[in-house]
């Protein structure tokens, strides 16, 4: 089979969200309708708590959140559908910022109660800076949430980007009766707490049709209304717009009763983009090229707590990947080979012999691998657009245990590379300070030092505003500037020199006193820089 082929089979997408919205449940119930699990494992009550598919790590498992990416593959209709469940939760933003990389498109989960939140005007910038298409699924309309054209109007307004409603409610929370497919015009009826597919859909040609008020008894005047009001207000359903970004196709469901989300997953696999191209130093490269290239978005230490595995996540860019056949990493600049490549299903992998673009796969890595590294099957480019961040909180990491010191050092090393925080270590000594975006991921790497590398260490908060990387082609200025804040230069994990500044003031005064040096707040010039050489 040729590699347009098997590219046209594929679908890769991330679902992504505010925390709380019902995203991981939301992934369950996709894997579900594609058939990859038989029940579904969502919370039904306080007294039943099953752990959803895609949260595999025990924090996880306790803290009822998603701190880690999982992958998921699933077939569908004909088509290879390639899942990532991301983070929802703030404080691991630089993770779904990183996923999103590595996806042709995304689901954006909304709760109907709580509306647009914060996180997801965030998450919708990232969408935006690369075009990303959007599909909206509207979720928890078993509750009593807001009026469904309100919701559209905000989606409009604080997300940037035009919707069109595939779907419809007929009523919300005590009223809910069910959803109207405008595509394919027919009805399906709710039933709360469903624990299998349904497929009791209602055609119904013509919303005169007296069937309705039959069904829908008040609720069928409202649901004419509504429909004349959609068709009137908003603009028809155009592949491209959505392909570009610019539209979004809005679905309405309760994802924990498995309802709405069929519709949504039958538009899915026909409006959702197959692989795309993806930038590199020299380029954008097609898909369709017969030579295999990938990138590393994503690296996780002991997936599987038993065997001590390190994975690193690479999306397949261009033709096909194979087993046992010698790729070069262009970082490194030497070749490796991969006899035990693996495809996910959350935490269960299974071995694949080849693998083709939009495909996520995991190779075993004794340390090899960084966040953004690029294989190719000999060529010497590297992919584009995967930096980290400043981080907003710093510390000092402190040893409670001296005598698991390489314990630490090991785990804290291997943690950072898998981009759970960033590390920083100073010049002189050996003291090391963690940098991250919030309070909780502290706590996941204090947990995983633990039950991961049985060490445990402790942290001191540091009074920095900012880790910005620096640059400059005045080296007399240069070295001025590294010798008078010595104590204030640190370096990242891949020995770049980093300037800590202590507040916004600081900051300015320094860049008004070194004009020819420019500060970076994302560590992506370093790719760029290390690329030309």
């Amino acid at each position: 089979m040729s590699i347009k082929s098997e590219i046209d089979k594929r679908k890769t997408f991330a679902i992504i969200s505010h925390p709380d919205a019902g995203k991981t449940t939301l992934t369950e119930k996709l894997l579900l309708f594609g058939g990859a699990i038989q029940t579904a494992g969502a919370v039904k009550n306080n007294k039943i708590k099953k752990t959803a598919t895609s949260d595999f790590m025990e924090i996880e498992k306790q803290r009822g959140i998603s701190v880690a990416t999982s992958v998921m593959g699933f077939e569908y209709k004909n088509k290879l559908i390639n899942l990532l469940d991301t983070p929802g939760h703030k404080d691991f933003a630089e993770d779904t910022y990183r996923t999103l990389t590595a996806v042709d498109s995304v689901i954006l989960v909304i709760d109907c109660v709580k509306g647009v939140e914060t996180q997801t005007e965030r998450l919708m910038e990232v969408c935006r800076m690369r075009d990303t298409p959007v599909i909206v699924f509207i979720n928890k309309l078993d509750l009593e949430g807001q009026d469904p054209f309100d919701l559209l109007d905000e989606l409009e307004e604080k997300l940037q980007i035009n919707v069109r409603p595939m779907t419809w409610p007929i009523g919300i929370g005590a009223t809910f009766k069910g959803v109207y497919n405008l595509i394919d015009h027919n009805v399906n009826l709710f039933e709360s707490s469903k624990t299998k597919i349904s497929d009791d859909y209602i055609s119904i040609d013509n919303l005169n049709d007296n069937r309705i008020d039959e069904l829908l008894g008040g609720e069928a005047t409202q649901l004419r209304e509504d429909v004349e009001l959609i068709d009137g207000v908003y603009d028809p359903m155009e592949q491209e717009a959505y392909l570009s970004g610019k539209l979004a196709p809005v679905f309405f469901g309760s994802a924990v009763n498995n309802f709405g989300i069929q519709e949504m997953l039958h538009q899915f696999i026909e409006l959702a983009p197959t692989p795309k191209g993806r930038i590199t130093d020299q380029g954008e490269i097609d898909p369709a090229l017969d030579k295999f290239s990938g990138f590393v978005f994503k690296i996780h230490a002991n997936i599987d707590p038993n065997h001590r595995d390190r994975i690193a996540f690479l999306r397949v860019c261009s033709g096909k990947f194979e087993r046992n056949k010698f790729y070069k990493h262009v970082r490194q600049n030497k070749k490796i080979k991969f006899s035990n490549p693996t495809s996910f299903m959350a935490k269960d992998k299974s071995l694949i012999e080849d693998a083709y673009p939009g495909d996520v796969i995991g190779l075993y890595d004794t340390g090899n691998f960084k966040i953004g590294d690029t294989l190719t099957e000999g060529d010497n480019f590297t992919f584009q657009g995967i930096p980290s961040f400043s981080p907003e909180i710093f510390k000092e990491v402190i040893n409670d245990d001296p005598l698991k010191s390489k314990q630490l050092e090991k785990g804290i090393h291997q943690l950072t590379e898998e981009g759970v925080a960033q590390l920083f270590t100073a010049r002189m000594g050996n003291k090391k300070y963690i940098g991250t975006v919030g309070e909780l991921q502290f706590e996941v790497i204090q947990y995983r030092l633990k039950h991961e590398y049985n060490a445990s260490c402790s942290f001191h908060p540091m009074n920095f505003y900012k880790a910005c990387w620096f640059t400059s082609e005045n080296e007399e200025m240069l070295e001025e500037f590294k010798r008078l804040k010595s104590n204030y230069i640190v370096l990242d994990k891949d020995n770049n020199l980093v300037f800590l500044a202590q507040t916004a003031g600081v900051l300015q005064i320094t860049r008004d006193n070194y004009p020819d040096i420019e500060f970076h707040f994302t560590s992506e010039f370093k790719r760029q820089s290390t690329l030309v050489q």
